[in-house]
């Protein structure tokens, strides 16, 4: 498994609450929180404005 180094979650009101991670190597992934065992991976970038979107009641919901 991945060694990766999770953030605290992030919970909105009513929703599921999401975790940020990176790895080692500087990937970054995230997760529901609770499921930190299947991880989406993709660029530091792409989730960072995923988060940020997010955070500003853009989205409130990844699927």
């Amino acid at each position: 498994m991945i060694d990766i180094t999770w953030e605290e979650p992030f919970c909105a009101e009513g929703n599921n609450c999401f975790r940020i991670g990176t790895d080692p190597a500087g990937n970054a992934y995230i997760a529901v929180s609770g499921q930190e065992d299947r991880p989406l991976a993709d660029s530091r970038d792409a989730l960072r404005a995923l988060v940020r979107d997010i955070k500003a009641g853009k989205v409130d919901h990844l699927l």
